[in-house]
C-alpha cells in the first residue's frame, strides 16, 4: 500500500486527506506542520502531499528532492518564484502542482480553454470566485488555474491579460483582458464562475464545491498516480486522463 506523507497535516485539507486515504487504497506515513522538520517524512513516505503555506514550500521541495520522493502540491498563493523552484525540483523528482485537485474543476478548466479558443476576443472573460472567511489568498488558486486555461485558449498568457478587482474610475474594459473578482464570507468551500460575455448574450461555466472531501480524494488519487513516476512536472489532467 502506498504511504502518503502530508505537509500541512493539521490544516483542513490535511485532516481530510488523512481520514479518507485508507478508503482510497493508501496509508498515511505521517504528517508535519509549520516549524517541524520536513526531511524525515520525505524519506519515510512513498509520495508527499503538500497543503501547507507558500512560505514552507521551498523547504518541502528541498526535502522531496533530497529524498527522491514525488510531491503533489495543492498549496495556493504561489508566486513566480515558487513556480521556478517547482520547475527546478521537477528536474530531479516527479512534481504535480495544481490549484485544485477535484475532477470537476479539472474538467471545467478544459471546457474553459476550449470555449476561449472558439470564441473571439470580443467575448469578455470574467472569473468570479467565493470562499470561506478564513481563506488568506486572492484570487484563489482555482480561479488562476481557470484564468490560465482561458489564456491558453486565446493563445496568450495570464500575466499579459490579468486584471484584478476593479474599483473606482478605472475606465472602459480593455479587449482581451481576463478579469478576476474575489468574494469572502461564511463557510463557502469554493464557488467558481467563468463568464464569457458577448454582444447580447452570455455563457457561464461554473463549479461549486459542496464537500471538502472531493479535493482530498482528488489529492490522494494524484498521489497514488504520481508515486513511481519519473522526474517531471505533471498536471491533474494527466492524472484523470483528460
Amino acid at each position: 500500500m502506498t504511504a502518503i506523507g502530508i505537509y500541512g497535516s493539521a490544516g483542513r485539507m490535511g485532516r481530510v486527506i488523512a481520514t479518507i486515504a485508507p478508503d482510497e487504497g493508501a496509508s498515511i506515513a505521517g504528517g508535519v506542520d509549520a516549524r517541524e522538520d520536513p526531511v524525515p517524512l520525505a524519506h519515510h513516505a512513498d509520495v508527499l502531499v503538500d497543503f501547507s503555506t507558500p512560505t514552507a514550500l521551498e523547504a518541502h521541495l528541498a526535502a522531496a528532492v533530497a529524498a527522491g520522493t514525488p510531491l503533489v502540491i495543492g498549496t495556493t498563493g504561489l508566486s513566480p518564484t515558487h513556480h521556478a523552484l517547482i520547475d527546478r525540483a521537477a528536474e530531479t523528482v516527479a512534481v504535480l502542482q495544481t490549484g485544485n485537485t477535484s475532477l470537476g474543476v479539472t474538467l471545467l478548466g478544459i471546457l474553459v480553454e476550449q470555449a476561449a479558443q472558439r470564441l473571439g476576443p470580443e467575448w469578455d472573460i470574467e472569473i468570479v470566485e467565493m470562499h470561506h472567511r478564513h481563506k488568506v489568498d486572492a484570487p484563489s488558486g482555482t480561479a488562476l488555474l481557470l484564468g490560465e486555461a482561458a489564456a491558453r485558449g486565446r493563445g496568450t498568457t495570464l500575466n499579459e491579460e490579468r486584471v484584478d478587482g476593479r474599483a473606482g474610475l478605472v475606465g472602459a474594459r480593455t479587449e482581451g483582458t481576463i478579469g478576476f473578482s474575489s468574494l469572502r464570507g461564511g463557510t463557502v468551500i469554493g464557488d467558481h464562475q467563468v463568464v464569457f460575455a458577448g454582444e447580447g448574450e452570455r455563457i457561464e461555466l461554473g463549479h461549486r464545491g459542496e464537500d471538502r472531501s472531493i479535493f482530498a480524494r482528488g489529492a490522494v488519487k494524484a498521489a497514488l498516480w504520481l508515486a513511481g513516476k519519473p522526474a517531471g512536472r505533471y498536471s491533474m489532467a494527466e492524472v484523470l486522463g483528460l
